[in-house]
């Protein structure tokens, strides 16, 4: 039988409350992504997702910062940490909580697409060997990540994971817990890759206790312009994976 996941729902119950659902599609122009995979001790891993989805074989964390320079919001800086995780058949990230550098970027992504970020102190440096991404608050520093000694790809040898970001919705006149689902599309102007660097993960300030990144895995590099989706999916983390997906 499939491994699936065992975290309560009740775990879950803390991200942003989602009244204006994306409902058509957002360009972002020219923004900076920088991603970063290790792989996470196998075991535990059922116990940071919910019962709506598999982990996957082997365990992977997906660390992403993005420098947006332009948006509806302003210029902002986001840092994730998602789980490696199918919705069905589906290879998805689940994101449990994030950081972004700006109060009007965190209030456009919660509000829109339900990402659980929160302000933090978050940068996206590029230098001739190496980029990095850091997220800080409080004087903690929550990721730090780097790609070294990048090398030029074609923008069609990345694959970014489709977000499922834990949010709650109004239904009925009651508050429950779902998972939006958000699959940018992405325009690539450049790309690079080289070896990952991760210096700094606090588990715990993104939701994700018990993980522990050991294995790198890959890192990229791209400026694209992302192509924010119109929300279509979404799902029930209490159900099983063959029942919790619901389109709107």
């Amino acid at each position: 039988m499939p491994l699936v996941g065992t975290r309560p729902v009740t775990a879950l119950e803390g991200g942003p409350l989602v009244t204006d659902l994306q409902s058509e599609r957002l360009e972002l122009p020219g923004c900076g992504i920088l991603q970063i995979m290790y792989e996470i001790d196998a075991e535990g891993v059922q116990a940071l997702i919910p019962p709506a989805l598999h982990p996957t074989v082997p365990a992977t964390v997906v660390f992403t910062v993005w420098n947006v320079p332009e948006s509806p919001a302003g210029a902002f800086v986001v840092a994730e940490a998602k789980i490696g995780c199918r919705s069905g058949a589906r290879p998805r990230g689940l994101l449990v909580r994030g950081f972004c550098s700006s109060a009007e970027g965190t209030a456009f992504l919660s509000s829109k697409w339900g990402y659980p970020v929160t302000q933090a102190n978050v940068s996206l440096t590029k230098r001739y060997d190496r980029i990095r991404g850091v997220a800080e608050s409080g004087g903690n520093t929550l990721l730090d990540i780097t790609l070294l000694n990048p090398e030029p790809i074609a923008g069609n040898d990345i694959q970014y994971l489709a977000n499922l970001n834990v949010a709650r919705l109004d239904r009925e006149g009651a508050t429950v817990a779902r998972l939006i689902q958000s699959d940018p599309d992405y325009v690539f102007r450049s790309a690079d890759r080289g070896k990952p660097e991760m210096s700094v993960f606090d588990a715990d300030a993104f939701g994700l206790g018990g993980a522990h990144a050991y294995f790198p895995v890959s890192a990229s590099y791209a400026v694209a312009d992302i192509n924010m989706p119109e929300v279509r999916y979404l799902v029930d983390p209490s159900k099983s994976p063959l029942a919790s997906v619901e389109r709107l």
